[in-house]
């Protein structure tokens, strides 16, 4: 399970590439959706999102994969991705 700081700092991202002003990190459940029912993300926000992870935590993700989507379904599934990629990055 992926640190509790990890995924505040997720959720501040989320808030901050997004421009999502009326959020707060505490308004976010790690394990809520964030796209259609949950958060209501779109794809442009998955796009944009994408991009601000790879920026911050220099995680190399494919746009068009099941994996990828499997990866952005919550905060946590997030924190868990950027965790594993910080990971393995460190072990090259």
């Amino acid at each position: 399970m992926p640190s509790p700081e990890l995924e505040l700092e997720i959720k501040q991202l989320i808030i901050s590439a997004l421009s999502l002003e009326d959020i707060q990190p505490d308004d976010i459940d790690a394990d809520e959706a964030l796209f259609g029912a949950g958060l209501g993300l779109d794809s442009i926000d998955a796009l944009e999102l994408g991009v601000a992870l790879q920026k911050k935590y220099r995680v190399g993700m494919s746009a068009d994969s099941d994996e990828t989507r499997r990866h952005f379904s919550s905060v946590r599934s997030l924190a868990a991705f950027v965790e594993n990629g910080m990971a393995a990055a460190s072990q090259a």
